[in-house]
């Protein structure tokens, strides 16, 4: 009996051995025949979709968790775009390829939206991979959108549902329009229906020069309300003349330091009526409509 146990077992270890031939060579090396893995690759987030964490500046692999649109969420990718293979650091705020992206991601959240986002409710960020992550090869910057509860520096970002594009293309409570300054002061806008009672109104959005030095005196900034002013003539159809300042007034809402140096120069432009107040839009009203003031 124990001679055939013995045989038996002989046999089966012989089919085993048999198998493992056939299914790689028996050369004594148990790691070097199994496939290879294949290479890494650099990750890169995708455009069209939103995240439901607030914007940050960096982004890793672990903290890129993208949402549907149509659920809650407080940032909107519009566009993904990569800076040259070959750059070998993450661009610093305020050097020139972070402008160029930004003014390129200004240009397709334009595209995206259907209007500048300045018209809106929104703001524009640009993420960057995290050091880490850039190491390895990601080259790629983030176009990133949130609604906000006003158009002010002070103004908080919106949960929201449903994706932002073509989002300013035609009349929506995100766009801009007429508003009211509490108690004859600028400071704070309130958003309101045009057919109401109110003393400003939103003209547009005049862009200061890429390379344009960030105004650190508050006389620095007139250029920019130079520029507006021009936009508001525009808007309301009348002469950009010396008279101008004797029809309306002009308010600006500019970008802080640290986001000029990023590259947004984008100011946004209101008319302000500091003596009176009006029940319709002033776009296209003409001198009749916006008469210079004789006190």
């Amino acid at each position: 009996m124990r001679a055939m146990t013995t045989l038996l077992t002989s046999v089966v270890t012989a089919v085993l051995l048999v198998g493992c031939a056939q299914a790689g060579s028996l050369d004594g090396d148990l790691t070097d025949d199994w496939a290879a893995l294949p290479p890494a690759t650099a990750f890169a987030p995708a455009a069209g979709v939103c995240q439901a964490a607030d914007f940050t500046s960096t982004v890793t692999l672990a903290s890129y968790q993208p949402v549907d649109c149509a659920g809650p969420h407080r940032v909107e990718t519009v566009h993904v775009g990569a800076f040259p293979a070959e750059r070998a650091a993450v661009p610093a705020n305020g050097s020139v390829e972070l402008r160029g992206a930004f003014a390129e991601c200004d240009t397709r959240a334009a595209g995206y939206l259907g209007e500048d986002w300045r018209f809106g409710r929104l703001r524009l960020s640009v993420a960057l991979p995290s050091g880490p992550g850039w190491a390895a090869g990601s080259r790629w910057y983030r176009c990133d959108v949130s609604e906000l509860t006003a158009a002010d520096q002070a103004a908080t970002v919106v949960v929201r549902s449903g994706s932002l594009r073509d989002a300013l293309k035609s009349a929506s409570s995100l766009r801009l329009g007429c508003q009211q300054a509490a108690s004859g002061r600028t400071q704070t806008l309130a958003a309101v229906a045009c057919e109401s009672r109110h003393n400003a109104e939103f003209v547009g959005v005049w862009k200061a020069a890429p390379d344009a030095p960030y105004p650190t005196k508050p006389g620095d900034w007139g250029v920019a309300y130079d520029g507006c002013g021009t936009i508001l003539g525009r808007y309301v159809g009348v002469p950009d003349d010396g008279m101008l300042q004797y029809r309306a007034g002009v308010v600006i809402r500019r970008p802080d330091a640290v986001r000029w140096r990023a590259g947004d120069r984008g100011i946004r432009c209101y008319l302000w009526l500091s003596t009176r107040t009006v029940t319709a839009s002033l776009r296209g009203v003409g001198p009749a409509g916006l008469p210079v003031r004789t006190k």
